[in-house]
């Protein structure tokens, strides 16, 4: 497969994720009997449902790589654009900011989508006044100087109990963030695409005076199956 075309395959898929809520892809996850679903991060700033390419950052104790040293997190805003979540982790028991105000300013200026982050974000209120997207499990006041260092830019990080990669696709709004992996991403759409339109149907039905405990039965715990016949 060609850059050209990875790029279109890229900007059809973030454009089908993006008219998903979590609800819809977790369902999808479910009844392909895939993972992926976080809900321990809560959104703590910004507004709205964000799509995105995982860029990741992974947070650690001790000496940093060798190399020159580089704050935290500038790699990856230096890597990002509209269509990336950067995603951190900061799961070292040190409480210690792993995210803060000037770099949602700098992610903010590239157009990052948002930032996601398993361990203590910083500067919150910042963020908020920026109406930058953050979800995170809690907040903190206290610098990573002295305490944590980045240990890796675009590797492996594990989120919660979920282990998510560099290129996965990310969704993440009020009910949970949801990371998929690129060779899943077709079938999760078109599963969550279904979910959807079924689910629409349904509401369609209640508005129309179908009784609930109808539309809720037989048809709604069993409606994909159909789809594997």
């Amino acid at each position: 497969m060609n850059s050209t075309t990875q790029t279109t395959n890229l900007a059809g898929n973030l454009e089908r994720l993006r008219k998903l809520d979590c609800c819809a892809i977790s369902d999808a996850l479910d009844h392909l009997g895939l993972g992926g679903q976080v809900t321990s991060l809560s959104q703590r700033s910004g507004t709205g449902r964000i799509c995105g390419v995982a860029i990741t950052v992974r947070l650690g104790t001790g000496d940093p790589p060798p190399g020159p040293p580089r704050h935290l997190g500038t790699t990856a805003i230096g890597l990002a654009g509209p269509d990336n979540i950067i995603v951190v982790e900061q799961r070292t028991g040190v409480e210690a900011g792993c995210w803060g105000g000037l770099l949602s300013l700098g992610a903010k200026q590239r157009g990052v989508a948002g930032v996601i982050a398993d361990g203590p974000v910083r500067d919150i209120d910042e963020a908020i006044a920026y109406h930058f997207p953050i979800f995170t499990n809690r907040t903190t006041s206290l610098t990573a100087r002295g305490r944590v260092v980045e240990k890796e830019t675009n590797g492996p990080v594990t989120i919660d109990a979920v282990e998510v990669l560099p290129g996965d696709y990310v969704a993440a709004d009020r009910s949970a963030c949801i990371f998929i992996a690129a060779g899943q991403i077709e079938k999760v759409l078109e599963t969550a695409e279904e979910i959807v339109a079924r689910e629409a149907a349904m509401a369609k039905a209640i508005l129309s005076g179908t009784p609930i405990a109808k539309v809720m039965g037989g048809d709604y715990e069993h409606m994909l199956e159909a789809g594997k016949k």
